[in-house]
């Protein structure tokens, strides 16, 4: 029997010999290898030398840099034109948009204004942001242009619903700025059903945009205490839950109507880091719409606000006739 030492070397040899030679027999093999002579070793193996052309080495290897698109930036004339151009399309297509009457709209764009600076989120460029008021008797989303040196614009929006209270392990969706960064990756709904026959984020393939780990107020509790949740934004049952919206009714998240996810996701309106994520990141290439038509005025942010005493009738869902705030 051989030294389990001379065996090792053997097989080595095979393998190194194999590899260097294309992975074919080991005699055809070497007729197509370096013709280097081999040496014989005391033992009667024979090391076969590397490459010349291919050194062991110790050296960090050298990554390529990234290169990272600019956002977009467009004049504040334009954005105004790209912002018409999607109001008319939103109008269209999605399901229960409506622009709202000037005292709403004031209230979206103020309550936004407030919470960005308290956040210490300058806006450089004209954007989109989506603006979801909580108060349980608006329920609404709406989105702004937001322009680094003009007054914002509410552009309208469409029923939500945000999380409520006095339903164990649910959770008051926080109020705050909360950036679709590209240091989390969304992801797609499945289309599955729960025991109860319900797709919980929608039919398959709607988009899922992920707002990470939150603080929020435990919904179930009197005394509020806090807990942590994960933030999605996200369609609901298109069945049996999406004529709810209009109402708290979450566990924390943000419910939309399907149609709205289906524009934000083709439009990209909150996607603007995930399309510069997309030229380097083959997993953001995946997830975003390959027929998409990204806006230039796509954001990032998305801002949760409570109107408190500001309110208005509550809306029937159910009523697609009833004017809207």
């Amino acid at each position: 029997m051989r030294p389990v030492s001379t065996l090792y070397r053997s097989a080595r040899l095979f393998v190194v010999t194999t590899a260097l030679c294309g992975g074919g027999p080991l005699l055809s093999a070497c007729a197509h290898a370096d013709p280097t002579p081999a040496t014989p070793t005391e033992n009667g193996d024979v090391s076969v030398p590397l490459p010349a052309d291919n050194p062991v080495t110790d050296a960090t290897p050298v990554v390529p840099s990234v290169q990272i698109p600019p956002l977009p930036i467009v004049s504040n004339t334009e954005a105004h034109k790209e912002a018409a151009r999607l109001v008319k399309m939103m109008a269209k297509t999605v399901k229960g948009f409506t622009t709202y009457k000037q005292d709403r709209r004031d209230a979206f764009v103020s309550l936004a204004q407030a919470e960005v600076a308290k956040a210490n989120q300058p806006v450089s460029r004209p954007q989109l942001i989506m603006v979801v008021d909580r108060n349980e008797r608006i329920q609404h989303l709406d989105f702004v242009l937001a322009l680094p040196d003009e007054p914002w614009v509410s552009l309208g929006g469409t029923p939500v619903s945000t999380g409520t209270t006095g339903r164990k392990y649910y959770y008051i969706t926080p109020t705050g700025v909360f950036q679709n960064s590209a240091d989390r990756l969304g992801y797609r709904a499945e289309g599955t059903k729960n025991k109860y026959g319900i797709r919980g984020i929608g039919a398959k393939g709607s988009r899922v945009w992920d707002m990470g780990w939150q603080t929020a107020m435990k919904g179930w509790l009197p005394k509020h205490e806090t807990g942590q949740i994960r933030l999605e934004i996200h369609a609901t049952d298109p069945q049996f839950l999406e004529w709810r919206l209009g109402h708290s009714a979450s566990e924390g998240c943000i419910r939309i109507p399907a149609t709205m996810n289906r524009f934000m996701d083709h439009y990209g309106l909150i996607d603007a880091l995930y399309e510069q994520a997309a030229s380097y990141d083959p997993r953001f290439a995946a997830l975003l719409p390959k027929d998409r038509e990204a806006t230039p005025i796509a954001g990032d942010l998305v801002v949760v606000v409570d109107s408190g005493p500001l309110t208005e009738p509550k809306i029937d869902p159910i009523a697609d006739k009833r004017p809207l705030p």
